[in-house]
């Protein structure tokens, strides 16, 4: 559906021009790179003339830029990781199919949170998965832990959590997170088999009022992250991504094995060469001026739509709104903003 409006939005502007059409619909950064980005791409084009240096490299990406991830990403999750830990791959959506092609078995199911990212239910159901929805508090967006437990069965194995969350902008309290890895562990002694908690977070470092991601994997033993550099760093287009898991989970050896054996034989074979050099420069560079900017954005669009009357949670996060439909039907609604070259997508897009 997003995708749907996305393309139905360059038609548009092709026919009325850019300016006249408000596209509200995919979520792609239209922010520079950070300048780090430009040095990376030109310390490559100095490389050019190395034979294979755009060549194939191990299936999880170069060895140099794994240990770079790792070592990262320690301080990002308060958790010692080696290069064994991470992979790389082609975004935040080709690790997470990879994940589901190692782990799923046909009629498994993986529990979302919704409002959630409308692409997870195919990434799940690709690998012979059922997707299945339990709701938020729609007091704050947070995640019902208690809801989560009465959803799961015998056949749960997996649990996909987003924060900062698409599309509601909520960040998911630590209270909470915790709540939730206490479910997941007496549920999986109960079921008596692994569940998998996936923290799924793209947009980790766009935050607003000082408000911190609480740091998933050393909650559970058997969480795994998966994210990118798409959102924070506007590398959407290049394409890469990567997944981490707790060295202390369940068979974590035989996990990250069948994760880059998924990786090759799905097709991504390995994560693109100029992306992972964009990841190496880029990787902790600040977000503050993107965060700025969005900012500002965010709060023009909250003085319009609370003068309009329009009922909203202000987002805590990412670059998204979700307001509520005037009059309860969220179809209706943006078809008629359609009318006004104004391009939005309904709630029920993302399961709610």
């Amino acid at each position: 559906m997003i995708r749907r409006m996305f393309e139905a939005g360059i038609e548009l502007k092709k026919k009325y021009g850019n300016d006249a059409v408000c596209d509200f619909s995919l979520g792609n950064p239209d922010l520079a790179p950070p300048v780090q980005a430009a040095q990376a791409m030109q310390s490559l084009a100095g490389k050019l003339s190395i034979p294979g240096i755009l060549g194939y490299m191990p299936n999880a990406g170069f060895a140099w830029a794994r240990e770079q991830l790792a070592s990262w990403l320690s301080a990002q999750q308060d958790m010692h990781l080696e290069a064994r830990h991470v992979m790389l791959g082609c975004g935040a959506a080709g690790v997470m199919n990879a994940f589901f092609h190692t782990v799923l078995e046909p009629g498994d199911e993986v529990i979302a949170v919704a409002p959630f990212f409308g692409e997870y239910r195919f990434y799940v159901s690709n690998h012979g998965g059922v997707l299945k929805t339990v709701p938020c508090r729609l007091s704050d967006f947070a995640p019902d832990a208690a809801a989560i437990d009465q959803a799961i069965t015998k056949r749960t194995r997996a649990l996909i959590i987003n924060s900062p969350n698409n599309p509601s902008g909520a960040v998911y309290p630590a209270e909470v997170l915790r709540e939730i890895a206490s479910v997941l562990e007496h549920a999986s002694s109960r079921t008596g088999r692994t569940i998998y908690l996936i923290s799924d977070e793209p947009y980790r470092f766009l935050t607003y009022d000082g408000i911190t991601v609480p740091p998933a994997l050393p909650l559970y033993r058997n969480t795994v992250i998966t994210s990118s550099f798409a959102k924070n760093y506007g590398l959407a287009g290049e394409r890469v991504g990567y997944i981490a898991i707790n060295p202390g989970m369940d068979d974590a050896e035989a996990l990250m094995d069948g994760l880059i054996f998924s990786n090759r034989v799905l097709g991504f074979v390995n994560p693109p060469v100029v992306g992972q050099y964009l990841m190496s420069g880029c990787l902790g560079s600040s977000t503050e001026e993107s965060v700025s900017i969005y900012t500002r954005r965010r709060d023009r669009l909250a003085g319009i739509l609370a003068d309009a009357g329009y009922a909203f949670t202000p987002p805590q996060g990412t670059f998204y709104f979700f307001p509520k439909a005037p009059g309860g039907d969220d179809k209706a609604f943006t078809e008629h903003l359609a009318q006004f070259l104004i391009l939005g997508v309904p709630s029920s897009g993302f399961g709610m």
